[in-house]
């Protein structure tokens, strides 16, 4: 059984358009964090999307910004 996602835009995106990232994430039952975060292009939502684990989502927040 395949269940919809809820993409949400990022809230590193800007409101200007160009490059914005969404993402949705996986919960199980009874679960305080989500088990994968899927991330795509919002320019191309019908397109590929990228799934990583917690870890590695949390990792790419704390690296630094220009």
């Amino acid at each position: 059984m395949t269940t919809a996602q809820n993409w949400f835009k990022s809230s590193y995106s800007s409101d200007e358009g160009g490059a914005c990232l969404e993402v949705a994430y996986n919960w199980t039952r009874m679960c305080t964090h989500p088990t994968a975060i899927h991330i795509r292009d919002s320019k191309n939502p019908e397109g590929p999307h990228c799934t990583v684990a917690p870890r590695a989502w949390a990792a790419f927040l704390q690296l630094p910004r220009a």
